[in-house]
């Protein structure tokens, strides 16, 4: 297992060991003792699970302290450009957003910290999207950001087609009118 830092403090990108036969592969979608023989703090406690077609846009979603919500996310099946968006009172990156293609062939994943909004764009016909949660769900601390505030100017990667986007996705709060209870610290 290969751990990536972003210049996002705390924003990894995991890109385990897969081993490949004639019979298929293997790969460890988590191991807690190689975390921490990375100094990665991270114990999930829930895996949530999404299937989404093509132009499918998530996001952007987090939950409010003491429910906020650390998340490991891969694909299963297809193709995705994930977003993290930096949502830290006091961090260097408040404000800004990280993007990364994920998808099944190359089984990298994406460590999003608390702190951060996350939501994605499906790229391939179909996506199946695995999040694992080191917090539960909870309905009165969830959170969002409208993905498509101009201000952020992200980029969804949605060439062909008009974005599919729940009613309540697209009524979520432009950036500017989000309050949020994280404060970021080193």
């Amino acid at each position: 297992m290969k751990v990536h830092n972003t210049e996002f403090p705390g924003l990894l990108i995991i890109e385990p060991d897969v081993f490949y036969d004639t019979r298929g592969y293997f790969f460890e979608s988590y191991n807690k003792l190689k975390y921490t023989n990375n100094e990665v703090v991270y114990e999930p406690v829930q895996d949530n699970e999404s299937s989404s077609s093509r132009g499918v846009i998530r996001g952007l979603h987090y939950q409010e302290e003491p429910f906020a919500q650390a998340k490991l996310i891969r694909v299963i099946e297809g193709r995705i450009y994930d977003i993290a968006l930096d949502i830290r009172r006091g961090s260097p990156t408040f404000g800004k957003w990280f993007g990364l293609i994920i998808d099944s062939e190359k089984k990298l994943q994406f460590l999003i910290p608390k702190g951060f909004a996350h939501g994605f764009s499906v790229l391939s016909e179909r996506a199946i999207v695995l999040y694992k949660c080191d917090n539960i769900y909870s309905v009165q601390h969830e959170r969002g950001i409208n993905a498509l505030d101009p201000a952020l100017g992200i980029d969804w990667m949605i060439r062909d087609e008009a974005p599919v986007i729940s009613p309540k996705d697209m009524n979520q709060p432009l950036f500017k009118d989000i309050t949020t209870n994280f404060i970021f610290s080193e």
